[in-house]
């Protein structure tokens, strides 16, 4: 019972901290302008294009949903213009493949230097909450600490671990287990240093 009071008042305080984030409302016209604009940083398969957002479109491209906004509106999160690199069960570790793809997340990232990155770590349901949320803590720390070995500044990378508690897929099965065992990317536009 303590350890789900736990795990619910870290996605209370995890949202409260994300709805901080929130810009302010749009008017209708001015939505309107921007839904047409974002539209443009797209491509026809409705993926990202890296060459709008690389002309400093970053306001008006999809950079990635998190999962927990995603999850309050009841759909998988948006993958955004970074890939994101799975593990296998009850591993850390990067595999060769996932150090391919971070490559190439690495490349983009040193492409926009106006962005920060925020590496969400995620498990599957087998094992504990405790165990999970340590578990996805060492899985957005291990990638973070790669893309820093490739050159990347990691005061623009930060991390979060969300543990079994937000899951791309629901059913117990090893093909659903295999999508939950990941790191997403979140892409946001930088804060001016003040």
């Amino acid at each position: 019972m303590m350890r789900k009071a736990l795990v619910l008042l870290f996605c209370f305080l995890s949202s409260l901290l994300l709805a901080s984030c929130v810009p302010p409302p749009v008017e209708p016209d001015e939505q309107a302008a921007d839904s047409s604009a974002a539209s443009a940083g797209t491509d026809t398969a409705g993926r990202n294009d890296p060459s709008a957002i690389a002309e400093g479109n970053l306001s008006q491209a999809g950079l990635g949903q998190g999962s927990l906004d995603a999850h309050q509106q009841g759909t998988p999160p948006d993958e955004g213009v970074l890939a994101d690199v799975y593990f296998a069960y009850d591993r850390s570790e990067l595999e060769p493949e996932a150090r391919e793809l971070l490559q190439r997340n690495s490349d983009w990232i040193k492409q926009n230097p106006g962005v920060s990155i925020e590496i969400e770590g995620h498990a599957d349901n087998r094992g504990t909450n405790e165990y999970n949320l340590a578990l996805s803590a060492r899985r957005a720390q291990a990638v973070k600490d790669y893309l820093t070995t490739l050159g990347n500044a990691p005061g623009r990378l930060s991390t979060i671990s969300y543990g079994e508690e937000l899951p791309v897929c629901g059913v117990n099965s090893e093909e659903c287990w295999r999508k939950n065992r990941r790191a997403h990317f979140v892409v946001r536009a930088q804060k001016p240093a003040s």
